[in-house]
C-alpha cells in the first residue's frame, strides 16, 4: 500500500515563480494550494488540512513571518519552509523565532527544494494514512487496488491507466484535476500524442459511468477535468 503524497501549502507573491513551483511540486506527486498573499493562504489553512507550508517572506497584506505566527497559533507542529531573497543573518534567525523548518535563499533549484520537502516530511511521516483505494462514485463503488468499478452486481475491470485517471479524478473529487498534472503523473510527460490519449480514456471513463446519470466527468478549459456527481 502506497503512502500519502502531503498536501501542502504555498504562499508566494510571484505569479511566474509561484505557478513554477506549484506545478512542480504536483508533478511530484504533492497535492499543492497556491495563494499570492499572506492573507488568503492564512483563510485557507483555517478550513483546509495541510501536512507542510511553504511561504515566500515578503507579500503584501500579510507577510510570511506574520503568516507563520498566525499559524503556529493554530498548530504548533506542522512544518513550514520559508523561501527568501534575503540572505541577512538576522533574517534568517527571525525565520527560526517564528518557528520555521526550514529556510531557502531565491534563487534556488527545484531539485532543493524537492530534497528539503522530503526530507522534512520523512521525519513526520507518522503522521501519513494509507492511501484510500475505495471510492464511492454515486451508484457505483471503484476500488482502484483491484482496478475495478462495480455497479449492482455487474463488475467492470478497468485496464491499469483507466484506474489510475479514475483514481486521481476520485482524489480531486469536486476539485478540478490538473490535465498538466495528470499526464506526468500517469503519463510521465505532457506530449501531444499522451494528452490525445488521456482524452480517449477520460472517454472510456464516462461510457463506463453512464449507468448513473448523477455522474459527469466536465472539461474544465485549458485546465483540466473536474469528477462530479450531481444531487
Amino acid at each position: 500500500m502506497e503512502i500519502t503524497k502531503a498536501h501542502i501549502l504555498l504562499a508566494e507573491d510571484d505569479d511566474n515563480l509561484g505557478t513554477l513551483l506549484k506545478e512542480y511540486l504536483e508533478a511530484k506527486g504533492y497535492k499543492t494550494d497556491l495563494f499570492t498573499n499572506g492573507e488568503s493562504a492564512l483563510k485557507s489553512f483555517k478550513n483546509r488540512s495541510y501536512d507542510l507550508c511553504i511561504f515566500d517572506v515578503m507579500m503584501p497584506q500579510m507577510d510570511g513571518f506574520t503568516l507563520a505566527k498566525e499559524i503556529r497559533i493554530i498548530d504548533t507542529k506542522i512544518p513550514i519552509i520559508f523561501l527568501t531573497a534575503k540572505t541577512l543573518k538576522s533574517d534568517v534567525v527571525e525565520g527560526f523565532k517564528t518557528g520555521a523548518d526550514d529556510y531557502i535563499t531565491k534563487p534556488f533549484s527545484m531539485e532543493e527544494l524537492i530534497f528539503r520537502v522530503e526530507a522534512i516530511l520523512r521525519r513526520t511521516k507518522s503522521n501519513f494514512i494509507e492511501e484510500k483505494t475505495v471510492f464511492n462514485i454515486g451508484k457505483y463503488i471503484f476500488n482502484a487496488e483491484t482496478q475495478e468499478l462495480s455497479i449492482d452486481r455487474r463488475v467492470i475491470k478497468l485496464t491499469t491507466k483507466e484506474s489510475e485517471l479514475l483514481q486521481l479524478l476520485c482524489q480531486h473529487m469536486n476539485n478540478v484535476l490538473d490535465r498538466n498534472y495528470a499526464l506526468k503523473k500517469i503519463w510521465l510527460d505532457e506530449s501531444y500524442y499522451n494528452a490525445r490519449s488521456m482524452d480517449v480514456y477520460i472517454t472510456r471513463l464516462r461510457k463506463h459511468l453512464s449507468d448513473d446519470p448523477r455522474i459527469e466527468i466536465m472539461n474544465v478549459h485549458s485546465k483540466g477535468f473536474k469528477l462530479i456527481v450531481h444531487e
